[in-house]
């Protein structure tokens, strides 16, 4: 069996989301989620998923919305307007290239709610006319704030995500590096989940809707660090998927995000896999690969970008050719591509259509 006879492909959401990541559980892979700015990488996202046949997550933090709106209006509008267009980009070539997609949002901590305000109000507006939410699903970062407060806030949205058919991502535990700010190299014990904690978030998420993921912390960090300044304990997972099925007595009950770092071993991530980890988050290392290309072309014809006109060849020939965004950024946005086919890989996620 292969998704695309269990659903269609456009922008999923509700029952079909949870087929697809049931599938995913079932298969023992993970379908990569690609942080998004705008078109480059939106583009990106959805060749590579065309190119290994498979589904892929495409998610947009409220900082990229609002760089895809305007990088310099710094307001909770440019973040959702920006948001929204990129979705509506996500929507319009999804279908025309016959590609599945969950359309997610990253990383919404506290101060971030007031865009998910926002963003609900706006999957309300598209549900009307259209019968289906914007966004497949919606993250909420409550990781900081004491577990208690996490479900009270998380649960309270999670309603009116489920009247939408809108899945929800919550994450329990701190994870190290830039979206909480927390240092990685002090209390260890804060960057491991246990298995309390994802039974009690279980429960208090499972009254309203099973259509939910959990982050759960095995000292995931996000941006760059070496493998030998984290220690990653994917056996956590496990310990928790048992824990939890001794209690509520339902095989495999959650659904993991795992928030993936560069230069993640690749033994960790397949151990990952095998205690059902469905989803994981890639954003460094693509926006490395997008940088990498355009350092590379600027570097290698950095005497044809210095004028309009003149260069080594010829001092009237014109260096359009050269600078001519189009030019770049399609090399660039190729880059970024072959990157995630890379993370397709790793995460046995290629055919899976």
């Amino acid at each position: 069996m292969k998704i695309l006879d269990i659903v269609s492909p456009w922008v999923i959401y509700g029952e079909d989301l949870k087929k697809v990541y049931a599938f995913a559980k079932e298969n023992k892979f993970a379908i990569p989620a690609i942080n998004v700015v705008g078109s480059n990488s939106i583009n990106s996202a959805l060749e590579a998923a065309k190119e290994v046949n498979s589904p892929i997550i495409i998610q947009f933090s409220s900082g990229g919305g609002k760089f895809n709106w305007s990088n310099w209006l710094d307001t909770v509008k440019a973040q959702v307007l920006g948001s929204v267009a990129g979705a509506l980009h996500v929507h319009t070539l999804a279908e025309a290239m016959w590609v599945v997609v969950i359309l997610h949002t990253d990383h919404a901590n506290k101060k971030a709610l007031p865009w998910i305000d926002g963003l609900l109000e706006e999957n309300k507006k598209y549900f009307e006319k259209n019968n289906r939410p914007l966004f497949s699903s919606h993250m909420l970062d409550l990781s900081v704030e004491t577990l208690e407060e996490n479900m009270e806030i998380s649960t309270k949205y999670f309603k009116e995500f489920n009247k939408l058919n809108i899945g929800l991502e919550v994450e329990i535990g701190i994870t190290g590096g830039e979206e909480e700010w927390a240092d990685s190299t002090s209390d260890k014990s804060k960057m491991y989940t246990s298995p309390e904690e994802l039974l009690y978030a279980y429960e208090e998420l499972s009254k309203i809707w099973d259509n939910f993921t959990i982050a759960a912390m095995f000292w995931n960090v996000h941006w760059v660090y070496k493998p030998w300044n984290v220690e990653l304990k994917p056996e956590i997972l496990d310990q928790a998927q048992k824990f939890i099925w001794e209690k509520v007595r339902k095989n495999k009950p959650l659904d993991y995000v795992f928030h993936w770092w560069s230069w993640s071993e690749e033994s960790k991530i397949k151990q990952a896999l095998d205690y059902w980890v469905i989803k994981m988050n890639v954003d460094t290392d693509t926006q490395w690969a997008f940088w990498e290309w355009t350092k590379e072309f600027s570097e290698k014809n950095k005497d044809y970008m210095q004028s309009q006109i003149w260069n080594p060849d010829w001092e009237d020939l014109p260096n359009k050719k050269y600078y001519d965004p189009r030019k770049w950024l399609s090399s660039a946005q190729n880059s970024m591509k072959n990157r995630i086919i890379k993370a397709f890989e790793d995460l046995n996620a290629v055919g899976r259509n």
